[in-house]
Order: C-alpha cells, then structure tokens, then sequence
C-alpha cells in the first residue's frame, strides 16, 4: 500500500475533462505564422502551441486546427515563417487568432507590413522582432489538430532585442504570452538564475 499522499490531500485539484486540461498550458509565448496560398495570398494565423523540436538540423513544430485556412494553405504551399511579435502589438495578434483568412484579408486589415523572405514564399512581419522560416518536412493529424513540423531554412531576427548571449532582452522586449480564454500577458524585467 502507498504512504504517498494523494493530490488532493496536498491542495491539488483533480480533474479528467479535457477541457480542463488547457488550465496547465498556459502561459504560451504567443506567435504569428504566415502562410501563402499558390496565387500568393498571405494568411497570418495566431497560435500558442508551438516549440522547437530538434537543433540540429533545426526542426521546429506547430499545432493548428484541422479547420484553419492556415492547415489548407500548408497543403497548397507547405512552407511558413513563425514570427515573434510583441505586446506593442497585442490587438493586432489577437484579432489574427479571432478572424478567418478565407473572409478577411487580415494582412491589409491588421495594417501589419510584409518582408520577402530569404527562402520561403510566406512573407516575414516587420513588426515582429524575430522569423523562422520553415519548408515542411511531416505533417500529421492528432486528435482535431494536425502538427505540422518544419525544418527552419532562414533565421531573421532584430539584433537590438537580443543581449550578447543572444538571449531575448526582455528589458527592449516584451514577448506576448497567452494566458487562456483572451488572455495575454507579457515578461517583466527581472530575470531569475535558480
């Protein structure tokens, strides 16, 4: 018999749903990712659940809704780019998670200003701070999301917000962290060494 306690004799809640799963994961440093279809309309899409997935060679990975314009746009085109925005322009990043690019051209509508990239087709946003661009190498569908994995051909990034051990500079920076529910959130300036 176990003498460890139970998580609810130790404060903890215990759930099973799996909507209340989503409490655990945040907050999620938020991005952009830029999108393009074959006749070269862009589409930006707004996504927190995101990572880096190998350094080397660099993969990064993205989940995103098997109902998203941006899932058929990466069927046409399988390249994009994650861009880095910051709060300065939180409604902007809000709006692009809340509106279909099948209805709205959102780069003409957010005012956001589009960079040629190095080695993709989907464009860079100038008003974030730092771009990867990706050429997708798997696709594969999870549940009701599909996690879409890139390997990163290009690195864009404002030298500025980064320090000289090319960590983020949260004092120039404020990256837009995702609490849940419209939520956001931002860095403070204090960095911890545990």
């Amino acid at each position: 018999m176990s003498t460890l306690p139970k998580p609810q004799d130790v404060g903890k809640t215990v759930v099973e749903t799996p909507k209340q799963l989503l409490r655990v994961y945040f907050p999620k440093i938020t991005v952009l990712i830029t999108t393009i279809s074959r006749e070269g309309r862009v589409n930006i899409m707004t996504a927190a659940w995101h990572t880096p997935i190998s350094l080397s060679p660099p993969i990064y990975g993205v989940s995103i809704s098997l109902k998203r314009y941006t899932y058929e746009l990466l069927k046409e085109v399988p390249e994009f780019v994650v861009n880095f925005p910051t709060i300065d322009i939180l409604e902007k990043v809000n709006l692009a998670g809340t509106v279909s690019g099948r209805e709205v051209d959102k780069l003409k509508e957010l005012g956001l200003t589009p960079v040629q990239a190095v080695r993709v087709k989907p464009p860079l946003i100038r008003e974030c701070y730092a771009h990867l661009e990706c050429r997708v190498i798997d696709m594969k569908e999870y549940g009701d999301h599909v996690w879409v994995v890139g390997e990163v051909v290009a690195i864009e990034y404002e030298e500025r917000c980064f320090t000289q051990e090319l960590l983020v500079d949260i004092a120039k920076v404020k990256p837009v962290l995702y609490l849940g529910k419209g939520k956001y959130t931002t860095t403070e300036n204090k960095v911890y060494t545990p």
